[in-house]
């Protein structure tokens, strides 16, 4: 059995694998980055991975999961984003309390309980946040959305997912009318990655940091 700290790097390089390119592996500068630690603890971290067989790692090239190490990493991704989900409907928390929450107990419920949540729940597809959960079998979802920087002007879409955000962040999304369902207009933006001003329900404008926009997924099937 995987102990917590195994857990939380294979989780990590798992997420950090899909803004990788596919010719290359993670690099260990960006998960200490990630986890504000040491390059040193990293490497040493690396080598133990890398001697279960959960990871490969090439100087130049980088980390990349193994098949055992993707499944382990998958499968707290699904216990996690369950956690969210049962938090929020369930218990009442609000979207921006959940990651906290589910980082620690993700570790500490059996797969047995987080199916039997996930069936409670009605067999959800997405966390609050839009974040497709894998199944039992580490099968994920794939969707083709975009960030909503990438969308023209003036193009009604619905945002579909929101993604690792800060709990502040979450909250002012919120407070704006920003979150997942809602149909957005972009109607300008400003030069140099700067501010989008975006119509909010055909009603609400406000001005969204472009950091931020690239978090908000939309769908790309616009006319």
């Amino acid at each position: 059995m995987a102990s917590k700290a195994l857990e939380d790097y294979l989780k990590i390089i798992y997420k950090l694998e899909g803004h990788t390119p596919e010719d290359k592996g993670v690099q260990t500068s960006v998960i200490a980055e990630r986890l504000a630690i040491s390059q040193a603890s990293v490497s040493n971290m690396i080598k133990k991975l890398a001697e279960r067989d959960y990871i490969q790692y090439a100087p130049y090239y980088g980390v990349s999961l193994t098949e055992s190490g993707r499944k382990i990493a998958l499968n707290m991704v699904r216990k996690h984003r369950i956690l969210e989900q049962y938090l929020v409907e369930r218990l009442g928390y609000s979207w921006d309390e959940v990651d906290e929450e589910a980082e620690v107990l993700e570790h500490s419920i059996s797969d047995k309980l987080a199916n039997r949540m996930w069936e409670d729940l009605g067999r959800p597809t997405h966390d609050p946040h839009g974040s497709p959960i894998p199944s039992a079998e580490g099968v994920v979802e794939q969707h083709d959305w975009v960030p909503l920087t990438e969308i023209p002007l003036q193009k009604e879409v619905t945002i579909k997912r929101i993604k690792n955000r800060s709990p502040e962040e979450l909250r002012y999304l919120a407070s704006i009318g920003l979150t997942t369902g809602v149909k957005v207009v972009i109607k300008n933006r400003a030069p140099l990655d700067g501010p989008l001003l975006v119509e909010i329900n055909e009603t609400e404008l406000n001005a969204i940091d472009y950091r931020l926009a690239l978090a908000l997924m939309v769908n790309s099937d616009y006319e």
